[in-house]
């Protein structure tokens, strides 16, 4: 009896842990722990360019490449400086250096034709033609600057002008969104890029780069050596005072003579002329 009594007890306990099993959620699978994101480095400001593109900038169109001709053209109003360019050879100089240049570049101030009419009628044609090349080449930068980059040039900047250390140089001063330049004789203002890459830049600056060389006075010839003062003799007279003195006096000596000599002539015909009637 107590056999059947345990045999059912472990029936319904049995029974009884099925039915929990059956009816508890399935346990959920151990969770695998996620690696901490890394934190991020903080995020760096983007350099603000100091120069504003320009609406018909090409500087995305790589048609062009780098022919500075065909750049200007397709900014427009560069008529004069492509004319300038071209008729004092520069533009041949510029393209050599950009394709010799490896990290240096060249960057180019680019007034527009607005900014030449500027000048006084026929300044460019007054020059000589070294000086041509000289106002030129004085809006040329022998190294690449980009537009957020101009406040980090040490003044004075050098130019392709610039044959030597002190000249043809130009003071360029960055701040706010401002770029301005003064060159001794003018101050300009950068207004826009019309062109930027790795190695070439152009912009367009709001007036003609005079350099200060132009302006400043000429050296004044030497005075031609003044004529040798005749010597003086003892008595204080110089030679050529007496020689005035003697050939006056021989002047006044023959214009006596011939005075008596036609008074002389005067006589001589009247005394014959008397002697001729008495007679």
């Amino acid at each position: 009896m107590k056999q059947i009594i345990f045999f059912c007890l472990l029936v319904l306990f049995a029974h009884i842990s099925i039915t929990t099993l059956a009816q508890s959620p399935a346990a959920a699978p151990k969770a695998t722990a996620k690696p901490a994101p890394a934190t991020p480095a903080p995020a760096t400001a983007p350099t603000k360019p100091l120069v504003p593109a320009l609406p018909q900038s090409p500087s995305s169109d790589t048609s062009s490449g780098q022919d500075i001709i065909k750049i200007l053209r397709k900014a427009k109003s560069f008529n004069t400086l492509i004319r300038l360019l071209k008729t004092t050879q520069i533009i041949n100089q510029i393209n050599a250096q950009l394709v010799t240049t490896k990290n240096g570049g060249l960057t180019i101030l680019a007034p527009d034709d607005g900014a030449f009419s500027q000048l006084k009628a026929g300044y460019f044609n007054s020059l000589g033609e070294r000086q041509q090349k000289e106002l030129i080449q004085f809006h040329v930068l022998p190294v690449y600057v980009s537009s957020s980059n101009f406040d980090s040039l040490s003044n004075p900047v050098l130019t392709l002008a610039s044959d030597s250390p002190s000249g043809y140089q130009m003071n360029v001063t960055a701040y706010g969104n401002s770029v301005n330049i003064s060159t001794g004789s003018v101050n300009a203002t950068l207004t826009g890029i019309v062109y930027s890459d790795k190695t070439l830049a152009i912009y367009h600056v709001d007036k003609v780069l005079i350099p200060l060389d132009f302006s400043k006075p000429k050296a004044l010839a030497p005075s031609p050596a003044l004529a040798k003062a005749p010597k003086a003799d003892k008595d204080g007279s110089s030679s050529d005072d007496d020689q005035a003195s003697s050939t006056k006096a021989t002047s006044g000596a023959i214009s006596l003579l011939g005075l008596h000599g036609t008074m002389f002539v005067s006589l001589f015909v009247g005394l014959v002329a008397t002697l001729t009637i008495s007679s």
